[in-house]
């Protein structure tokens, strides 16, 4: 930060734009907290999608092999229920 002439000259001018420097500073933060928020909630956000959809790809695989298998069930025991010849 390059200093005013005034301030050299004038020790309440210096002590006034520090307070405003300050006061800007303070409001840049909070800004950036409440930036920083979001973000954090867009992430959460993110991360629960992720996991409802991994869960709903594991329901529908645990659903497919279900069928896979009970298909494959009924067809040996069609098959040990047919006469032979």
């Amino acid at each position: 930060m390059s200093s005013t002439s005034i301030e050299k000259k004038s020790l309440e001018a210096h002590v006034e734009l520090c307070a405003e420097r300050y006061e800007n500073l303070e409001n840049k933060l909070s800004n950036l907290t409440v930036r920083m928020d979001k973000m954090e909630m867009y992430l959460m956000d993110i991360r629960n999608t992720l996991l409802e959809s991994k869960s709903n790809q594991h329901k529908t695989i645990i659903t497919i092999g279900t069928t896979i298998v009970a298909v494959l069930m009924a067809s040996i025991i069609a098959i040990l229920a047919t006469p032979l010849g």
